[in-house]
């Protein structure tokens, strides 16, 4: 029976996800990149240890675009005979990346934040420091919302776990609005207290991306996604009950697979033309699915009809 949804009639979805998350990364790259350049300049003229743990963060920020970017050159080559699947996966091993680079520059930060507290420091210039802060917090809020944006239309949990980052460290770099202010003062402790309380941020959007990304790793899917499949796949017409629905991702693309049971009297042509509809109503529910793989068995458990297995496939 004719494919209505043939790769051949589909747009590819895929190729122009990762495209799509390129120009995202190269886009919130420079920008992060001309922030905490001028963050690191306003360092060295004002010595702010609550600065300098913002400015390395958004340096760590910047550069995750590296591994990410790699990730989703490699999902855009087909798939082959060693790896059926393509190189989807290749994003999830970004996200792990990005899980280092933040535990990097946390660490970091944190040592400098306790170095300065065992040996305190003026602040310099404190009106630098906080127009800095102010700085940091506009990059890093207008990077966050562009890559969570785009990150959750094409399915790509490392460019949303990386937009988080990014949320985070614009709040970051308010609080070293407080560093200034206890400078103002005269507490010479505050600075070094505010790099620590950067620091816990910092280890608090790890905590997040981390769930993110290893469950992704592990085929963990929003359950909202399976009810919805769940509910498409029962709306076909000829569909008695919808059986074990398992959905996983790879790279930007959703995988799914279910078993449909069917009136056990039909023969084969009937039962394919029904799993052809409910694959048809699925890839409408959620058009985040690049594959399906339906099996329409018979309902009854002594019946002896024909089964049908219906795949697609969108690349």
């Amino acid at each position: 029976m004719p494919h209505s949804h043939d790769s051949a009639d589909v747009v590819d979805s895929a190729l122009e996800a990762s495209r799509r998350g390129m120009r995202a990364l190269w886009i919130s790259f420079a920008a992060l990149m001309v922030t905490a350049v001028a963050q690191a300049v306003l360092v060295g003229l004002t010595g702010s240890v609550a600065l300098l743990g913002d400015t390395l963060h958004n340096f760590a920020d910047a550069l995750t675009a590296v591994p990410l970017g790699i990730a989703f050159l490699l999902g855009r080559r087909a798939a082959t005979r060693r790896f059926t699947y393509g190189l989807g996966r290749a994003e999830d091993l970004a996200g792990l990346a990005i899980l280092v680079v933040i535990a990097t520059s946390a660490g970091f930060a944190g040592w400098e934040a306790v170095r300065r507290l065992i040996e305190p420091q003026d602040i310099r210039n404190v009106g630098w420091v906080a127009g800095a802060g102010v700085v940091g917090f506009l990059g890093n809020e207008l990077v966050a919302r562009y890559r969570i944006k785009v990150g959750r239309q094409i399915g790509s949990a490392a460019l949303v776990a990386d937009g988080l980052h990014a949320r985070t460290d614009g709040f970051t770099s308010l609080a070293v609005l407080l560093s200034a202010g206890g400078a103002v003062v005269g507490w010479r402790w505050a600075d070094p207290v505010v790099g620590l309380l950067i620091t816990l941020a910092i280890l608090s959007v790890l905590w997040g991306a981390a769930g993110e990304v290893f469950g992704r790793l592990l085929d963990g899917v929003d359950p909202a996604l399976v009810d919805r499949a769940e509910v498409a796949l029962s709306g076909a017409d000829g569909v008695i009950a919808v059986e074990q629905v398992r959905l996983r991702w790879v790279g930007h693309s959703l995988h799914a697979e279910a078993d449909l049971a069917v009136d056990p009297g039909l023969s084969l042509g009937e039962a394919h033309r029904i799993a052809h509809e409910a694959e048809h109503l699925l890839l409408h529910a959620l058009p985040r699915v690049g594959r399906a793989v339906l099996h329409a068995h018979p309902a009854a458990p002594h019946g002896n009809a024909e089964h049908a297995l219906v795949s697609h496939h969108r690349r």
